[in-house]
């Protein structure tokens, strides 16, 4: 078994990163961690999280109040979930680190 674990920056400034670790064996993802984090107010934020944690391929939106919703990603294999978070991310970032940002303001 592979274990794949590296940082991805998603911005120019250096303030957006992609955190991934995964797991495979002959080309099939075994379990997976994609965390977006975002540098906001001096201090890294968890803002989107993709895993496998519990047995399930699913979506976790982090809120800055600390609450967390959960939502399951349907898909036939842990390699298409894969496939799917990586895209997620690297296509909405900036979007979720708005949403993130107004939530902040309305604390």
């Amino acid at each position: 078994m592979n274990e794949i674990t590296f940082l991805f920056s998603l911005s120019p400034t250096l303030k957006d990163r992609l955190r991934v670790s995964a797991k495979k064996e002959r080309g099939s993802i075994l379990g997976f961690i994609f965390q977006y984090e975002s540098w906001i107010r001096n201090k890294w934020h968890p803002i989107i999280r993709y895993d496998t944690a519990h047995g399930f391929p699913h979506k976790d939106v982090l809120h800055p109040d600390g609450r967390t919703d959960k939502q399951p990603i349907y898909f036939a294999n842990y390699n298409l979930a894969f496939t799917h978070a990586i895209q997620d991310i690297k296509i909405l970032w900036q979007w979720y680190k708005e949403s993130y940002k107004r939530e902040m303001k309305n604390d």
